[in-house]
């Protein structure tokens, strides 16, 4: 059972492909669905006064999510390197322990704080709102909110931020987002990373994309190598468009 959230196996079922379907009983526990929804609604309470929180202070919030190895913090030394120069950068850091990622960001010159869940599988609205409270984060500037690396938990927790971005990267499978359709139903955009090993791994970018459009429709799929700065343009771009306007 996740330590943070409440989601559990209970409602889990094994399914031979090929079979007919099992026969379906009743949530044997529905006072943990009740739990889950519980939570579900304070978060969801936070996460709005966040939302309240950064809106008034023009603050663009990015919650970046991925399985593990994906890249997501190489690929925010380059992003904040990159658009720092030009727009006021901060960073949210979450892992389950050590400093290491923050002290990686905050090596490009960019505020970060660092979040550790312990025993937790995912960043939530409470964390971030103490999050922001620590790093006080200028006006107009944009916050990325790097979560720990997991494909699951994270889709069910809403931070307050104005978009998530999913990476994946070209080492992983190409059926990803079949296999974690919540999560990439959830994103606002959907980064493929690690391009510059597409010559040398089995990856195909266009069914990937197409997998993550059959889940969401529409969602911008981008590919992009955090190493060589390969696509990142585009990523730029993406992220002006989402930048909250300045003061009239």
């Amino acid at each position: 059972m996740c330590a943070t959230c409440g989601c559990g196996d209970d409602g889990a079922t094994v399914t031979v492909p090929g079979a007919p379907p099992a026969h379906q009983h009743p949530h044997p526990h529905p006072h943990t669905v009740e739990l889950e929804q519980r939570v579900l609604a304070k978060n969801d309470g936070i996460a709005e006064r966040n939302r309240q929180w950064l809106a008034h202070r023009r603050i663009t919030a990015l919650n970046l999510t991925s399985s593990p190895g994906a890249g997501k913090t190489t690929l925010l030394e380059r992003t904040v390197r990159e658009l720092g120069a030009h727009h006021p950068v901060a960073v949210i850091e979450g892992d389950q322990e050590t400093l290491l990622d923050a002290e990686r960001i905050q090596a490009t010159g960019a505020p970060a704080v660092q979040i550790n869940t312990g025993a937790g599988c995912h960043l939530d609205a409470q964390m971030i709102a103490d999050g922001l409270a620590a790093l006080a984060p200028a006006e107009h500037s944009l916050l990325f909110i790097e979560n720990v690396g997991n494909l699951v938990c994270p889709a069910m927790f809403d931070l307050g931020e104005q978009a998530k971005v999913v990476v994946i990267s070209v080492t992983e499978g190409t059926d990803k987002p079949l296999k974690y359709p919540h999560m990439f139903a959830a994103a606002g955009l959907v980064l493929i990373n690690k391009s510059d090993l597409l010559p040398y791994v089995d990856f195909d970018v266009e069914l990937c994309a197409r997998h993550a459009r059959s889940v969401n429709p529409g969602v911008e799929v981008l590919a992009v190598s955090a190493k060589t700065g390969e696509g990142a343009a585009d990523w730029y771009r993406w992220i002006e468009a989402q930048t909250r306007p300045g003061p009239r």
